[in-house]
């Protein structure tokens, strides 16, 4: 997140070893697959890592690793960054890998949903872990927003 948006959002499958991984070592992948995936921004700079998984904000100061935790250990040391604490039941979508699910390793973002539903985008479970999104876009004043924001927005300005 940036200044309180979504900047972007990253989801892989679990691989087929991944899937035997403990919960704590799961949320930890999700912390190497992040830096791995945004390292060109991240590196170098100091940032924070949230997660509604208590047992990572340790994670430096913990004396007894596996193997696997030592090797992304080794990684992970190279960024500055802390990892801070936030409960699961103030996050907005529910951590899939809290409740154990092994079909898929993401980031989430706690405003994610809510800012879709003020676009006016219906959610619909259809099983677990499923969703259908429905957004029908009819008013010609959204697009009109859009346009303008764009107009307005200095990134967007600067490749035009």
């Amino acid at each position: 997140m940036q200044d309180g948006k979504v900047v972007a959002y990253g989801s892989r499958q679990l691989k087929d070893h991944e899937k035997n991984y403990a919960t704590h070592d799961l949320e930890l992948a999700v912390v190497v697959f992040a830096l791995k995936m945004w390292r060109h921004y991240l590196y170098g700079e100091k940032f924070e890592v949230h997660s509604d998984h208590r047992s990572l904000q340790y994670l430096f100061s913990q004396k007894e690793l596996n193997m696997r935790q030592r090797r992304w250990m080794e990684y992970i040391k190279d960024y500055d960054f802390p990892i801070k604490y936030h409960p699961g039941k103030a996050n907005v979508v529910a951590d899939a890998l809290s409740r154990k699910s092994a079909s898929v390793a993401s980031l989430r973002v706690s405003c994610f949903f809510q800012q879709f539903e003020e676009l006016g985008v219906d959610f619909q479970p259809l099983s677990e872990g499923v969703m259908l999104a429905n957004m029908s876009v009819s008013e010609p004043s959204f697009i009109r927003k859009i346009k303008d924001d764009q107009l307005q927005d200095p990134g967007l300005a600067k490749i035009s």
